[in-house]
């Protein structure tokens, strides 16, 4: 059985519907004077990377302190937009049941995700996902440029064997992180990623959606939860 879930956000959780590249625009602008043109490549990449790639495409260098700037003002365009990414946005079929049935079954559950801390937190709480979402415990798009790296932070921050652990994304950079580290991966076609390209990837198990509670449950914590 996995004690721990590490779940990713966007598109297995949640879909921004547009709203997310949106908020990313009027932070770039805020955060270094240019409109955002064009976004470099967002498919299972940290934040840091996103605003460093993005920025190159405009012309600029840029250091932490950039970043840290536009991380700011990407948290506030969250909460000033927050109803309308409440109103545009939605949660995945299934995740809400997903986390309860989990939380039920006493698996404890975290957050391992390219978006900054505060934004996932923002992202999960508009569509009331939040509550069982142990955050101290979660890597985020602050903590490092690559997945794997967020992935080993989140195991030493819940003092959790890779064993012990399960991580559900839908991409292939999900799986390439969780492997990196000898994590268990349970991928969700739900983003852009089919089921086939996910297999390939290597992820053990792959669903199309959340909705099947019951086996997502089973896949986490084996044949007897209890």
């Amino acid at each position: 059985m996995a004690g721990l879930v590490l779940w990713d956000i966007d598109h297995t959780l949640i879909d921004t519907r547009g709203v997310g590249r949106e908020l990313s625009a009027t932070a770039f602008l805020r955060s270094t004077g240019q409109p955002m043109r064009q976004q470099a490549k967002i498919d299972g990449i940290t934040e840091q990377v996103i605003f460093r790639e993005t920025a190159r495409l405009h012309g600029m260098d840029t250091d932490h302190s950039d970043f840290e700037r536009f991380a700011r003002a990407l948290t506030e365009a969250h909460l000033r937009q927050a109803a309308e990414l409440r109103e545009r946005g939605h949660a995945l079929p299934g995740a809400a049941a997903a986390l309860n049935a989990l939380d039920a079954y006493g698996v404890r559950q975290t957050v391992v995700s390219g978006n900054v801390r505060p934004v996932s937190k923002i992202k999960l709480q508009v569509f009331g996902l939040d509550q069982h979402i142990l955050w101290e415990l979660g890597a985020y798009g602050e903590d490092s440029d690559t997945r794997a790296e967020l992935v080993r932070l989140c195991l030493q921050r819940a003092d959790t064997p890779a064993k012990d652990a399960v991580l559900i994304g839908d991409t292939p950079a999900d799986i390439e992180g969780a492997q990196a580290n000898n994590v268990r991966v349970i991928a969700v076609a739900s983003g852009r990623s089919d089921e086939f390209t996910l297999r390939d990837a290597g992820a053990q198990a792959v669903l199309s959606d959340l909705r099947d509670t019951e086996l997502l449950v089973k896949l986490v914590c084996g044949d007897n939860p209890h």
